[in-house]
């Protein structure tokens, strides 16, 4: 008897195929974080400014 073998991919294939899915859904994963960190940077300083400016108009409608 003599056995085939299956037309689709072998064990090795499939374990391949779903190491680089693995791969590139961690190298997506660090892209957005990436992004999400330039973002909250980005948000954090407008909001310093935005807390300055407060500061500034509270400083000059201040009585002395």
């Amino acid at each position: 008897m003599s056995e085939t073998l299956p037309d689709g991919p072998t064990a090795v294939e499939r374990i391949d195929a779903a190491i680089a899915r693995i791969e590139s859904a961690i190298a997506a994963r660090t892209e957005a974080g990436d992004a999400l960190a330039k973002r909250h940077a980005a948000l954090k300083a407008r909001m310093a400014e935005a807390v300055a400016a407060l500061d500034d108009v509270i400083t000059r409608g201040s009585p002395n």
